[in-house]
């Protein structure tokens, strides 16, 4: 496992804040020389630890205006169908595979009402290994960062 410190975090942390901002922006923030930034991204992404750089859209400006979660339980046997079933519908980002009342919670976005209804109703719900569903519609969101630190080790 390879050890990242506290300078990569804080990295990470503007990263995540704002993945556009330039390096030496960032370096003049972190109070660093760019190429220690380079070099830092560089050994992140080759160990995995920053998968991919992304966007974040406003989907109302495409005419996506509805998110809504769906709880799913589904047939033990039908896992595999399912889960393939389900991630080709168009709308549905993710499907996660979860503990508790539900086997799967997929998300998805719609244009409108009418439109998820259609996607819970006659897809979703007519889909073979699916047993129930419950929809929850995303009325208001706030998210933030995750705030990565430095595990330390535990002392004895």
């Amino acid at each position: 496992m390879v050890n990242f410190d506290e300078m990569d975090m804080e990295l990470l942390r503007e990263l995540a804040k704002d993945g556009t901002a330039s390096i030496p922006a960032l370096a003049a923030k972190m109070k660093v020389n760019s190429s220690v930034l380079y070099s830092r991204i560089k050994r992140m992404k080759e160990n995995r630890l920053i998968k991919r750089f992304t966007i974040d859209v406003d989907q109302s400006m495409l005419g996506i205006n509805v998110t809504a979660i769906v709880g799913i339980k589904r047939d033990s046997k039908s896992k595999e169908s399912v889960h393939k079933s389900l991630i080709g519908i168009p709308g549905v980002t993710s499907v996660s595979e979860v503990t508790g009342r539900f086997d799967i919670l997929v998300t998805i976005h719609t244009a409108d009402l009418e439109e998820l209804h259609n996607v819970t109703i006659n897809k979703i719900g007519k889909m073979a290994g699916v047993n129930n569903t419950e929809t929850f519609v995303e009325l208001q969101k706030k998210s933030k960062s995750i705030a990565y630190s430095v595990k330390k080790p535990k002392s004895s």
